[in-house]
């Protein structure tokens, strides 16, 4: 099968399309055909090795000295599942699946194994395969930091990033959680954030949000270039501050992953996709992705695209 390895740390030009084993599954996994899959930050930076001065060794020392472990990188997928272990109870063959890999990776590739008890559900009726890859980690990731918040209903939250792949969908999830929403985004992002429910959206090209006579009781820091420090001045008493910056691999879980299916089909969480990249194209779509003007998430699509 064809995969996009990578061969050691650095720009996207270290990503090599080549022929892989195809996988077989254990007893207890299924075999997925990907359809679509993304390029998700979390692919980046390892890509990169981008990592905090002061994580760069412990890192290296987890993922790899000279190139990572895994070298299919890759953290989401849609598909469809061609064959199952025999123990295997929740899927069959046919079934259309999302599913979200984490540091396991590998979904820049035709196939994978997956285990039937991870992070795997069925794929949103509502859904193209290229939707359906592309929101798992900036959903997930949204979601872990909004509970980290404990928001609650009636609260006022400032998204700054609020176009991204964990803004767009942050954004989305609070305004479901009953919270008012101001969305702090470029001058080309407006109409976009205003279409995902904002109440109201601050361009900081031309406004420095922190200097609005206001008071949030969570500040969401969607893209890790607001400091705590700098929220303070806007935070309200006993008010909380969050950001996906060094804040370590968030924890989520497949009951999450089905929660934000179940928004997705009842019309209350879209996917939001910017450009959309065969899998022979990786390497462009991470040199776009690093360019730090997407909007919402870069899918990756194994055949057809079907994402303008």
């Amino acid at each position: 099968m064809k995969a996009m390895v990578c061969t050691k740390y650095g720009s996207p030009d270290v990503l090599e399309l080549t022929e892989v084993n195809k996988p077989v599954p254990m007893a207890n996994e299924v075999l997925v055909r990907i359809r679509a899959t993304s390029v998700a930050a979390m692919d980046v930076r390892i890509r990169s090795s981008d990592f905090p001065l002061l994580l760069w060794i412990p890192m290296r020392f987890l993922l790899g000295f000279r190139k990572p472990k895994k070298t299919i990188l890759g953290v989401e997928l849609s598909g469809i599942i061609e064959d199952v272990g025999k123990d295997v109870k929740r899927f069959k063959k046919g079934d259309e699946i999302m599913a979200y890999r984490g540091m396991n990776f590998g979904t820049y590739a035709e196939y994978t194994c997956l285990h039937e008890d991870g992070m795997v559900v069925m794929k949103p009726i509502n859904s193209t395969y290229e939707e359906a890859a592309a929101f798992a980690f900036g959903g997930l990731s949204a979601l872990y930091f909004l509970k980290k918040s404990n928001i609650q209903s009636g609260q006022r939250v400032p998204f700054y990033g609020a176009s991204g792949a964990v803004g767009s969908s942050a954004v989305q999830l609070a305004k479901h959680f009953g919270t008012e929403v101001t969305g702090v985004t470029s001058t080309t992002n407006i109409d976009l954030v205003k279409t995902l429910g904002a109440d109201l959206v601050v361009d900081y090209t031309t406004e420095n949000f922190v200097n609005r006579n206001e008071r949030y009781d969570v500040i969401f820091d969607a893209v890790g270039k607001i400091s705590k420090a700098r929220s303070s001045k806007v935070l309200a008493p006993n008010g909380t501050y969050v950001s996906v910056d060094g804040q370590g691999i968030a924890k989520v879980s497949t009951k999450d992953l089905h929660f934000l299916k179940e928004l997705m089909e009842k019309g209350k969480l879209k996917s939001v996709i910017d450009r959309c990249y065969p899998l022979e194209q990786i390497p462009e779509a991470h040199r776009y992705a690093e360019t730090g003007r997407k909007k919402g998430n870069v899918a990756i699509t194994v055949g057809e695209c079907r994402v303008t």
